[in-house]
């Protein structure tokens, strides 16, 4: 198992990598879950695909993506968007309630956005741990590189079961809300402690 931060600037280092992270991601938010998403041959992506992202995958020798999530900066901007959390609370997004934070978004530098994160649904019991700690930890050491101090996340309520298990420091950032049947709710990554 190992784990790759892939930007517009390294895909090509990387085969088909960057590839395989939307087609699982189109296995698990529009197969899996049903989420009505954009897709293309076989991929899922949205507006915030662009080079202002990251995308961390965790990955076998194969290229096979076991896990991943996009990171993605508060000061993006690309058209009318800017990142998904602040799209919401802006009103543009239908399918996320405006008032998922407790105060307005912010567009900082050194904050960024989590989203997308997935584990894949194959990926054994025994092995879903080890994976999200390779996800974090690439997640880590691409907080060092981009020097990103800090993280906001729109997760499934539950994140507190796992958040000290996987060495996050994370704290409620808005209420929790049902979208499509499952509780969610805006969170606080710090990564600062790590940035050393």
């Amino acid at each position: 198992m190992q784990s790759t931060t892939l930007s517009f600037a390294n895909l090509h280092n990387h085969g088909e990598l960057f590839v395989n992270v939307l087609r699982a991601r189109r296995e698990s938010f529009i197969i899996r879950r049903q989420w009505d998403l954009p897709e293309a041959m076989g991929m899922e992506f949205d507006q915030y695909d662009t080079p202002a992202s990251r995308w961390v995958a965790v990955h076998d020798d194969a290229g096979r993506v076991l896990a991943g999530v996009r990171l993605t900066p508060t000061t993006a901007q690309c058209g009318i968007y800017s990142y998904m959390i602040r799209d919401a609370q802006r009103g543009l997004l239908e399918t996320i309630p405006a008032d998922l934070l407790h105060t307005p978004a912010p567009v900082t530098s050194g904050v960024w956005e989590v989203s997308r994160g997935f584990v894949s649904n194959d990926i054994p019991a025994n092995l879903r741990r080890s994976t999200r700690v390779h996800l974090v930890r690439q997640m880590m050491q691409t907080a060092r590189e981009e020097n990103i101090h800090q993280m906001l996340a729109l997760l499934p309520s539950n994140w507190g079961r796992w958040a000290a298990r996987c060495g996050l420091e994370m704290e409620a950032a808005g209420r929790n809300m049902d979208m499509g049947g499952i509780d969610y709710q805006a969170v606080w990554i710090n990564f600062a402690p790590n940035l050393h």
